[in-house]
Order: structure tokens, then C-alpha cells, then sequence
């Protein structure tokens, strides 16, 4: 439970090096982070309902 911040840091930065990799600009790429920061905390949202509930 206490790994859950995870969720949302490993791909965005996952994410940074690809376009670091690719030599493509922060602001191009910005929109993704907002995808995977909110996806990231809804799962681990979802996942410590989840963990309370049962």
C-alpha cells in the first residue's frame, strides 16, 4: 500500500526517457503525463478502495 505512489512515477518516467530518447520537446509530450498521472492515481485509488474494503 505504501508503493501505490508508484503507479504514476514509474511510467511518466518511462515516458521522459522515450522522449528524451527520441529528441521529442517536454510540451509536445505534456498531454501523455497528464494521462498517466491521472490514470496512475485513479488505479491506485481504486486498488486502496479495494484493499480497505475487503
Amino acid at each position: 500500500m505504501t508503493r501505490l505512489f508508484l503507479l504514476p512515477l514509474i511510467p511518466a518516467l518511462l515516458w521522459y526517457l522515450f522522449l528524451l530518447y527520441n529528441q521529442i520537446p517536454i510540451k509536445q509530450g505534456a498531454r501523455v503525463f497528464y494521462w498517466i498521472i491521472g490514470l496512475g492515481w485513479g488505479l491506485a485509488g481504486f486498488l486502496s478502495l479495494m484493499m480497505l474494503i475487503t
